[in-house]
Parts: C-alpha cells; sequence; structure tokens
C-alpha cells in the first residue's frame, strides 16, 4: 500500500492544552508521526511524498476567510504586546452570525472551538502539506489504486469549514472525499476515531452526495459533548446521510465490531464509489485518552471488516497518542485491512 507524507508535518509543534481548566503537555506531538511511520512500514507500506497542490483543493471544503485567517493570524497575533506565544483564544462567541470581528483576538474566538489547537509560526504550512497528503492519497485511487493511507498530520476531523478544533486545523478526510467526489457520485466517510468527526459531521450535514458515519465515544460525557448523538441524522437534503453509532467508554473489541457492522450495512445500502476511512487509533485500550479498550488485535479485524465493504479507499489518519503500542496498532490495521484485500 501506498503511503503520503511530508516532513514538513512535523513543524507543527504546539505546547500549550488545556483539559479540565489545567494547563498540560499537548498530546498531538510530532513525535506521533516517527511512532506512524514505522508501524507503516512494518506493513509493507512504500511512502512517498505528496506534491504541493495548491489552496484550490483545500478551499473546495474550507471558506476563504477561514483559510486567510489560518495564513495571517501567527502574524497579527505577535504584534499584540503581552499576547501568548501561540495563538490560543481567550472568548468564544454564542451565536457566530452578524458582523465579523476585525481584532486578531475576536477572529481567534470566531475561528477556533477550543484551546486544543494552538497556532504558531509552522502551523499553516504544516496543516496545507496534511492536507495535500489527502489529496495526494484521493487521487491515487482515483489513478486506480484500490486502498491508500495519507499519513495526515495536523490531523483534521475535528475541523469545520471555518472552524479549528481538537488538534485540527484542515478537514482532511472530508478534503479527501471532495476530491473523490470530482469522479465519484457517492463518496463515503467512516470514522473510527475515539472522538466523534463533528468537523466531518458538519461540513456535510445538507449534502446528500457524501454519507458520513461515526462510532466513537457516547459524547454525552466526552470530547465533543455537542455532536455525535445517535439522533443527528443529517438536514434537509441530507437528512439520511448521517449516522452515529456512540458507544459506553472501555466497550472493547466485540462492541466495536458490532457498532462497525451497523455502519457497513448503512454504507453498503448508500453504494458508494469511494470511501474514506477516518482512522483513529485513539479507541486503543491504553491510549492517553482512556478510548474505547480496542486491542492491538482488534484493530486487524477492524481493517479487515473495513476492506470487504469493497470501494476503492483513502485512509486518513486522524487520532492516536503517544503510547508504546501505538506502531503496532497502526501496522495491525494496515495489515488486516491489506489481508483482505488479497
Amino acid at each position: 500500500m501506498k503511503v503520503f507524507y511530508a516532513e514538513e508535518q512535523k513543524r507543527h509543534d504546539p505546547k500549550a492544552f488545556l483539559s479540565s481548566g489545567a494547563p498540560q503537555p499537548n498530546p498531538e506531538q510530532p513525535e506521533r508521526v516517527e511512532r506512524l511511520l514505522a508501524g507503516a512500514k512494518a506493513a509493507g507500506c512504500n511512502v512517498e511524498r505528496p506534491q504541493s497542490f495548491g489552496l484550490g483543493p483545500i478551499a473546495a471544503v474550507h471558506t476563504p476567510e477561514y483559510i486567510d485567517f489560518l495564513e495571517r493570524i501567527y502574524e497579527r497575533w505577535q504584534r499584540i504586546e503581552g499576547a501568548s506565544a501561540e495563538v490560543i483564544p481567550n472568548i468564544h462567541p454564542i451565536a457566530r452570525n452578524g458582523t465579523y470581528p476585525a481584532s486578531a483576538v475576536g477572529q481567534a474566538g470566531y475561528h477556533m472551538a477550543d484551546t486544543s489547537c494552538p497556532i504558531s509560526a509552522e502551523t499553516f504550512d504544516s496543516a496545507c502539506w496534511s492536507a495535500w497528503s489527502a489529496v495526494a492519497a484521493a487521487d491515487a485511487v482515483l489513478a486506480g489504486e484500490r486502498a491508500v493511507y495519507a499519513l495526515c498530520r495536523p490531523p483534521g476531523h475535528h475541523a469545520f469549514a471555518d472552524v479549528a478544533g481538537g488538534f485540527c486545523f484542515f478537514n482532511n478526510s472530508a478534503i479527501a472525499a471532495q476530491r473523490l467526489r470530482s469522479r465519484a457520485a457517492r463518496v463515503a466517510i467512516l470514522d473510527v476515531d475515539l472522538h466523534h468527526g463533528n468537523g466531518t459531521q458538519g461540513i456535510f450535514y445538507q449534502r446528500p452526495d457524501v454519507l458520513t458515519v461515526s462510532i466513537h465515544a457516547d459524547p454525552i460525557r466526552f470530547y465533543p459533548f455537542f455532536w455525535g448523538h445517535a439522533d443527528e441524522r443529517g438536514e434537509g437534503p441530507g437528512l439520511g446521510y448521517n449516522l452515529n453509532l456512540p458507544l459506553p467508554r472501555k466497550s472493547g473489541d466485540e462492541a466495536f465490531l458490532q457498532a462497525l457492522e451497523s455502519g457497513l450495512r448503512r454504507i453498503r445500502a448508500f453504494a458508494p464509489e469511494a470511501l474514506v476511512v477516518a482512522l483513529g487509533l485513539d479507541a486503543f485500550e491504553d491510549d492517553p485518552f482512556g478510548g474505547l479498550s480496542v486491542s492491538t488485535p482488534g484493530f486487524a479485524r477492524i481493517g479487515e471488516a473495513i476492506a470487504r465493504l469493497g470501494p476503492p479507499t483513502v485512509i486518513v489518519q486522524e487520532g492516536g497518542y503517544l503510547c508504546d503500542a501505538l506502531a503496532d496498532n497502526l501496522t495491525s490495521f494496515l495489515t488486516g485491512f491489506g489481508g483482505a484485500l488479497r
């Protein structure tokens, strides 16, 4: 299987992170890349560098207002006397309509959902290369590859069309799906990350051409809290094209696989011409976020089940944080997926 990844993705190195109001080291560290690369290589994958695709594929999903904000906000932030070293919002609007703020502080609040996605001098460039890895993977699938892995870091599935959040800036899974739509009439996104892909859901919530399915920890007491509930089914033309399958924490392999079969059944009914898998490895039993207690062998079973679905597939890396088994979990998933393709 091909892997697309660019070294520039490591330059984003966030320091700040608030969890339950307490400052902690940000868990979305560049070291994740080294471990994921090791896991992909252990699965027999070949790593290729994506080209720069410019802002076009990103602008197909994100608003120009938001892209301009991400590109310029760090420089503007540094001109504020006494400002933090990284862009971190200290205000969040309860409504996002009407007047657009002119100040850097106001725009940070407008475009950043939480404090887990600080922006530094390297963030915009790293996020672009992360997105371009997803675009390259989508193009390879459109060119005839059965499955391609995009090692995207920073991740993307919490990013809305004009909002960053949850370590995410550009929604790589959505960008890949939109790229696939250039030749595929229907595309499905299957999100197996521990956390609900709220940004992905938001981007496609009113569209019937992209089906979104997410298996995740029940958000009633877990991030992202306000999205990911089972009654969220889409709106307008998109009604019935969104499926959320929340699970209790610590559910384990069998519960996850049972939910996966429900998700795959819905995807089969949609009959997609291409599939995007938003691959989070943080459902692992020893992931720092607590997870859904999926085991390392469990990831192989998840990969096998998804691969049997059949359509050409782009696998986009989402979560999965520093723990001893991170590389092994990716190897397990990719080996299981690849084995089912043979």
